[in-house]
């Protein structure tokens, strides 16, 4: 079996053979995956943001030119690069082109500033970093230059400016420290042959809630996408529209946006969940799936009704609403609600498509997916009765990214996750995620 990035937990070989037995597993790396896509549906809208359109055969040609710059300024495999995106197609373009030149992007929310950053940098020991030049008020560069300054392994910086901008700080250029700065639109190269990579090694890093960095690989990631695109039966007539930060586990993957172009839909990227942006896109691109908070959704309904906003099925993640706010959604908008409780870790369950207003967090995705609810001292408890939720399956992880401390806490000797999460099953055996222990 091919050895994930070093400081990975890798599943055992009896559960390798299992997920490729059952075929949870496929062994195609996810910028393969888009190489298809763009075959096959090639001149259909992959991305939408504001008046910028881009089909699937130039979402994976950008993809392409802008690996082979990434390789041309002396980047190479294995190495981690900090993104730190808004909303915009630069985020899904460089997320491919990164795992393509063999490179691991580690996803960071736009939100987060200092300490929390340079932390993220010190852990991966990144390289590189990508990120706007400034982001509402806030200098992104500058602060990549602190960082710079202060861990010597960060030598690539690459700015994102907001189209008809361009950066105050010039176009390649080199600080005291030897740090490279550049705007991102610079990365564009010829493309060069793809490079043997391998679906067992790990795509990318994504943020825990409790702290700890996600190893998913291109296999388990694959399945996720692929499983949660099937279940919401998603085809190429689908538009998503990505209101939640697209870094969000759901958002990326839960089928979210890949999962979206995986069947040739469309994917509609907006600047925050605010309903003065969502709802007109949601009309004039005709959106039938999105997900939501709960509170964002009250927030939705307080500001409609909006003619033409009607998608077909709106996931609500996190705090599960009240019945009556569920049955509000599907009522104004004339959709259904599916409730979704997911994990950077891999753990993800759905309600099922079977058109009742959800109360409950249904069922885990994928049917290689074992969960269990067990009590304090880890004895399993009786049907009806709340424990502790744990889960092991072909996209959950079996650790966190060098930290074996975490690990030692979170995962059981048999390789379940502890989540944290208090749960419990309903008669008909679905799961109610009720919160973390007191």
């Amino acid at each position: 079996m091919t050895s994930m990035l070093d400081g990975c937990t890798p599943w055992p070989e009896e559960f390798v053979d299992h997920y490729w037995a059952a075929g949870h597993w496929q062994g195609n790396t996810l910028d393969n995956l888009l190489r298809g896509w763009a075959l096959q549906y090639g001149p259909r809208t992959a991305l939408v943001h504001g008046g910028t359109r881009l089909t699937y055969a130039q979402l994976n040609r950008r993809a392409d030119r802008m690996a082979a710059g990434f390789r041309g300024r002396g980047l190479r495999p294995g190495m981690r690069v900090v993104v730190q995106l808004p909303n915009v197609p630069e985020f899904v373009v460089t997320a491919f082109a990164l795992m393509r030149a063999g490179l691991v992007p580690v996803f960071c929310p736009v939100s987060h500033r200092e300490p929390e950053v340079p932390e993220l940098v010190r852990l991966t020991q990144a390289v590189g970093y990508v990120g706007p030049s400034t982001h509402e008020g806030f200098d992104h560069t500058a602060m990549a230059a602190r960082i710079a300054a202060r861990w010597p392994f960060l030598r690539r910086v690459f700015t994102y400016e907001t189209p008809g901008t361009e950066s105050p700080y010039g176009g390649l250029t080199t600080d005291p420290s030897n740090c490279q700065y550049a705007p991102l639109a610079s990365l564009d190269a010829p493309p060069e042959p793809a490079l043997p990579l391998s679906a067992g090694q790990v795509a990318f890093l994504l943020l825990s809630g409790t702290g700890g960095l996600v190893p998913r690989t291109h296999d388990d990631y694959a399945h996720q996408v692929t499983a949660a695109a099937e279940l919401l039966s998603l085809t190429e007539e689908d538009v998503y529209l990505a209101a939640l930060p697209v870094e969000a586990d759901l958002a990326l993957g839960g089928p979210g946006v890949i999962g979206t172009l995986s069947v040739g839909g469309t994917v509609v990227l907006t600047d925050g969940p605010d309903p003065a942006v969502c709802l007109p896109a949601l009309a004039r691109e005709r959106v039938t799936v999105t997900t939501l908070t709960a509170g964002t959704a009250r927030r939705w309904l307080d500001a409609l009704p909006l003619p033409g906003a009607a998608p077909r099925l709106v996931q609500i993640c996190g705090a599960p609403p009240e019945r009556e706010t569920a049955e509000r959604i599907g009522a104004v908008l004339n959709c259904r609600v599916q409730l979704a409780f997911g994990l950077p870790e891999g753990v993800l369950t759905l309600t099922r498509p079977d058109g009742s207003a959800p109360t409950t967090h249904g069922r885990p995705l994928s049917p290689g997916d074992q969960i269990r609810l067990v009590d304090a001292t880890g004895a399993p408890v009786p049907d009806g009765a709340t424990g502790e939720l744990q889960a092991r399956g072909p996209h959950t992880i079996r650790g966190y990214y060098h930290a074996p401390d975490r690990d030692a806490r979170s995962f059981t000797s048999d390789g379940y996750l502890r989540t944290g999460h208090l749960a419990h099953r309903t008669p008909d055996g679905d799961l109610v995620v009720t919160g973390r222990p007191v």
